[in-house]
C-alpha cells in the first residue's frame, strides 16, 4: 500500500485509483450463481463503467464470459480487436446509418431498436448475400428503445430476410426498486413479446433484475453496475464485492481562525479555529461539485467533512479531529474504500454510483490488482 502511494506521488498524479480485478471476477461468479440456469453476460459500455474496458473484458473472458454489451458502435469497433473470436459483442443502441458494413465485417451484433434499424440491417444482409446476426429489443414499458407491440406484430407478418435473431431483449426501468409495481408490468409485457418469438433466447435481467426473482432471468442475464461493486437494490445490503478504491493526496494543510471564508464564494465560514487540508482532486477528476459542504473523506476511521465548494482541481476538508501531525503533505485520505463505498459517495452527492464510476477521471494513477495476486 505504501509503495503504491509513493508511486502515485512520483507519477505526479493527485490520487490513486485501485481497481480490483479479483473482486470483479468474484462478482461475476456470484451473479452466475444467482441465476444458475442462465448464461451470464456483461455490460462493459462507457469504458466498462469508467474502469478500463480492456482489462475488465479480459478478466471477465478469463472468468468464462462470452457475451459482452456496449452502448455505441464506436465502442464495439474499438473493443472487437481485443476480444477472442468466440466472444459475442452486442451494441445496445443499435447502429447509426452507414455503420452496417463495418459492423458486419467485424462480426458485431447490433441490438435492433426500431423499424429503421431493422430495415437497414436487412438491406446490408441482402447486399452481402448472407445471413447477419442481431438481437431484437422490445419496448416493455420504458419508452426509451425497442419495438412497440404493433411493430413486433408487423415484423412477424413480413419477416425481413437475412436476419438471424440471436436474442429477444428488453430493459427493466425500476429493477433497483424491488417493490416497484413497474417490474411486474414489464415482466408481463415481456412474456407477451416472448409468445411472438417462442424459439428465440431471451435477455431481460439487468443487475437489479437478477436479484428480483428467477422469473426475470430467462436465458441470458446482463449485469452492469453489480459487476463493478455497486448495490443492485436501493436500501438493501450490498451482496457484491467492492471493486474500486480511491485515495486522494493532501497538497497542503493549514490552521485558520474563526471567521475564515473557505473556498470559492466563501460558502463556509468557520465559527472557531479549524485545521484544514487541501486535497489534490476535484470535479475535473469526477468528484461532483454537489459534494460541496457535504460528504467527506476518511482517514484511519475518522470522518473528515468537506468544507466549501468542490473546485476543479481541489477539495478542502476539516482535519480538526486528527492529531496535528497526522496528515502531512503527501499523505492520502480515502474517498472510496472500506469506510465509504461508491454508493455512499453517490448518496452524499445526490446522484448514483453509475455516475460516480463513469466520471472518474484520467488524472488518477491507476493500479489494477490482478486476479492471480
Amino acid at each position: 500500500m505504501r509503495n503504491l502511494l509513493l508511486q502515485t506521488l512520483s507519477s505526479g498524479a493527485g490520487g490513486c485509483l485501485r481497481i480490483d480485478l479479483r473482486a470483479l471476477a468474484d462478482n461475476y461468479a456470484r451473479l452466475k450463481l444467482k441465476a444458475p440456469h442462465a448464461v451470464a453476460g456483461a455490460v462493459v459500455k462507457a469504458n466498462a463503467y469508467g474502469l478500463g474496458v480492456i482489462p475488465v473484458t479480459q478478466t471477465l473472458y478469463a472468468a468464462g464470459c462470452r457475451e459482452f454489451f456496449v452502448a455505441l458502435a464506436h465502442e464495439a469497433f474499438d473493443l472487437r480487436p481485443h476480444l477472442p473470436g468466440d466472444a459475442r459483442l452486442y451494441i445496445l443502441n443499435g447502429l447509426p446509418p452507414g455503420a452496417e458494413a463495418i459492423c458486419a465485417a467485424q462480426a458485431i451484433i447490433p441490438v435492433l431498436n426500431g423499424v429503421d434499424q431493422v430495415a437497414r440491417w436487412a438491406d446490408c444482409a441482402q447486399s452481402l448475400g448472407r445471413v447477419l446476426p442481431c438481437a431484437l429489443q422490445a419496448d416493455t414499458g420504458m419508452s426509451r428503445l425497442g419495438l412497440s407491440t404493433d411493430e413486433l406484430d408487423a415484423f412477424l407478418v413480413a419477416p425481413p430476410k437475412g436476419l438471424d435473431i440471436r436474442l429477444l431483449m428488453s430493459h427493466l426501468a425500476c429493477a433497483d426498486e424491488p417493490e416497484n409495481t413497474a417490474n411486474g408490468y414489464q415482466l408481463k409485457a415481456m412474456r407477451r413479446a416472448m409468445e411472438r418469438f417462442p424459439n428465440v433466447p431471451v435477455s431481460f435481467a439487468n443487475s437489479g433484475g437478477i436479484f428480483l426473482s428467477p422469473a426475470y432471468h430467462h436465458d441470458l442475464i446482463r449485469p452492469g453496475i453489480a459487476l463493478y461493486g455497486g448495490v443492485p437494490h436501493d436500501g438493501r445490503p450490498n451482496p457484491m464485492q467492492p471493486v474500486v478504491r480511491l485515495d486522494i493526496a493532501v497538497t497542503q494543510t493549514r490552521t485558520v481562525p474563526a471567521g475564515a471564508h473557505i473556498g470559492y464564494g466563501g460558502t463556509f465560514i468557520t465559527e472557531r479555529e479549524m485545521r484544514l487540508a487541501t486535497l489534490s482532486a476535484g470535479y475535473a477528476d469526477g468528484l461532483p461539485r454537489a459534494l460541496s459542504n457535504r460528504g467527506a473523506a476518511w482517514f484511519e476511521g475518522v470522518r473528515l467533512p468537506i468544507l466549501g465548494r468542490v473546485s476543479m482541481d481541489s477539495i478542502i476538508i476539516d482535519i480538526s479531529a486528527l492529531k496535528p501531525d497526522a496528515l502531512p503533505t503527501g499523505s492520502f485520505v480515502e474517498l472510496i474504500g472500506p469506510h465509504q463505498s461508491v454508493d455512499d459517495l453517490a448518496r452524499d452527492a445526490g446522484t448514483i454510483s453509475y455516475e460516480i464510476l463513469t466520471q472518474l477521471g484520467s488524472r488518477y494513477f491507476r493500479h489494477y490488482i490482478p486476479v492471480s495476486s
